[in-house]
């Protein structure tokens, strides 16, 4: 019998050893033996070098179970601390290489080491609810909020906990020194007063049920409650309120309901009030809506009853952590702009080129514009007018206004059009409107005829050509007396680029036409279209298909390019 052992023994290191030569070459970096035999990582599984001038991000610390902890909690422990630490070491570009596969044999070593590590003694299929867990968490960045949602079957609990501690806690602290504190500081201390008072209060909940309680009870008093773990999520693009039990969000397009919902209607109000006063307006029922905007920049849109006739409801357009250019925009799988579209629009914002942008609600409007403006000079002093500052420039040298509304005597009402006719006295070299929708359009044009070359607004409009239309019928709201012949000249004088952008039905955005202003011919205002997108089917996934094609007509502002030096790059961009 022993000699048997002794025999086989040799082919099975020989297995072992291959077993480990193959994993360390798909890793790309070293391991050691660690306890029992099992490998562990030297190193991050990426040993692509960090470039110098950033330091890669570090894991936060997770919180450890206690021994006393079942089994499911500190699996449930296990699960945020691989998660965090293989997010950090597989890069999303070496993650996007490995096959599923591939990515399950990491998770499954790091799971093990984990385990020997811990000393948890796991079955079979508990084991493998962890490693399916961790890969969806690493293979899509909004699998992590499905997870717990899945693993969370006492959310009926925890509420019910919440409604008898948190008037107590909130006797216990002051609210105004807890925002000052260090969030770690704060969440420690808060930690000890749930426990303390769940014990008075004989209420029992598990460590993770605790550890929950505690994430609720923070995103209540420091931010926006039940809204905070969808701010939080990349993947989501706008968050649509509908009274206090139904939340619906927009992800890749396409529009979602949640399972996330507000106590009662007080709830949802106090976090109304919360977003407003930030920024010193406010909602009630003598101002019943109210524009708005979040620390982070995104824009926020409340109504409440009695306009809102089954709760307030609010509307959340995120914007995007990310940086996104024209270039970003092109480089896409699915692109919204063609590489030359994106150097006709470069060139023409370098160009001071005075660009509208239009499309419908939710297009990208604001997008495109914050990617157009990243090829204004940083030497040029740029003026920003909107009325809930969303607009992201770069620029060093950039002056922001923002409208106000009135008080509660009904004055001290700032508009668009009084900060417009105040930017003029500004000396500015351009003036960027963030949404032209009234009277201000007309001293918009006048400004752009006056020496602030390179302008820029967005507008609401199904196609260019009505983007004129809209535009005169704006200039009627400021001034009736204008012939309508006046009108059309001032507006072909002023306006050279027109970008349409749509939100086809496969949720992506593109920009469907690049238009040019230009001349009159008798009464008419005159355009001709550089490029168009023209769509040519349907995928098997579902995303529409078409081309970027260009008209091949010489640009009218081609002697402006010219006068830039830039009227090769335009040619060849046609």
């Amino acid at each position: 019998m022993f000699g048997r052992d002794q025999r086989q023994e040799p082919a099975l290191s020989d297995r072992i050893a291959n077993i480990a030569t193959r994993r360390d070459r798909l890793l790309g970096g070293g391991r050691a033996p660690g306890p029992n035999g099992v490998e562990v990582l030297e190193k991050p599984l990426d040993a692509t070098p960090a470039p110098p001038i950033a330091e890669p991000a570090r894991p936060q610390p997770q919180p450890q179970a206690p021994p006393q902890a079942t089994l499911e909690e500190r699996l449930l422990v296990a699960r945020e601390e691989l998660a965090n630490r293989l997010g950090i070491e597989i890069r999303p570009e070496r993650r996007a290489l490995l096959s599923r596969g591939d990515l399950a044999k990491i998770v499954d070593a790091a799971v093990q080491a984990y385990f020997v590590r811990h000393a948890i003694d796991a079955n079979p299929l508990a084991r493998r609810d962890l490693i399916t867990d961790v890969i969806q968490m690493l293979l899509s960045p909004g699998a992590a909020a499905e997870v717990a949602n899945r693993r969370n079957p006492h959310k009926a609990a925890i509420e019910a906990a919440k409604a008898q501690i948190q008037p107590l806690v909130l006797e216990h602290m002051d609210v105004a020194a807890a925002a000052e504190m260090p969030r770690a500081a704060f969440e420690a201390q808060l930690t000890g007063w749930v426990k303390e008072l769940l014990a008075e209060t004989k209420i029992q909940l598990n460590f993770t049920e605790q550890r929950e309680l505690v994430e609720s009870l923070i995103a209540d008093m420091l931010g926006l409650g039940p809204l905070e773990p969808l701010l939080a999520d990349e993947t989501v693009s706008d968050i649509m309120v509908n009274g206090p039990k139904q939340i619906y969000v927009e992800r890749k397009g396409k529009m979602e309901l949640t399972d996330v919902q507000f106590r009662d209607d007080a709830h949802l109000m106090n976090i109304c009030t919360k977003i407003v006063t930030r920024i010193g307006r406010r909602i009630d029922e003598s101002r019943p809506l109210v524009d708005a905007r979040l620390p982070d920049g995104s824009r926020v849109n409340i109504i409440i009853p009695p306009l809102a006739i089954d709760g307030a409801a609010v509307s959340i357009r995120k914007f995007s952590k990310k940086t996104i250019t024209l270039d970003t925009m092109a480089a896409a799988g699915n692109p919204s702009i063609s590489p030359a579209m994106a150097t006709v629009l470069k060139i023409a914002s370098r160009c001071r080129l005075n660009i509208l942008v239009s499309g419908g609600t939710g297009s990208g409007k604001t997008t495109l514009l914050n990617a157009l403006s990243r090829m204004i000079d940083p030497g040029e002093r740029t003026v920003t007018i909107e009325d809930a500052a969303e607009l992201q420039l770069q620029q060093p040298h950039v002056v922001r206004l923002e409208t106000r509304t009135a008080n509660l005597e009904g004055t001290g009402e700032i508009t668009m059009r009084d900060l417009l006719i105040n930017a003029l006295r500004m000396r500015p070299d351009r003036i960027i409107i963030g949404e032209c929708r009234g009277p201000e359009a007309l001293d918009m044009l006048q400004a752009m005829n006056t020496g602030h070359d390179g302008s820029m607004s967005t507008i609401h409009a199904n196609n260019p050509r009505e983007t004129l239309t809209r535009l005169e019928n704006m200039i009627n709201m400021a001034s009736s007396n204008l012939p309508s012949k006046a009108m059309r000249q001032q507006i072909a004088s002023a306006v050279h680029l027109i970008c349409q952008v749509n939100r086809m039905r496969d949720g992506i955005r593109r920009v469907t036409s690049i238009t040019e202003v230009v001349g009159m011919e008798g009464d008419i205002i005159t355009t001709q279209d550089l490029f168009t997108f023209q769509f040519t089917g349907e995928g098997a996934d579902g995303l529409l298909r078409g081309d970027f094609r260009s008209s091949g007509i010489r640009p009218a502002f081609l002697p402006r390019a010219e006068y830039f030096g830039l009227d090769r790059a335009l040619m060849e961009a046609v």
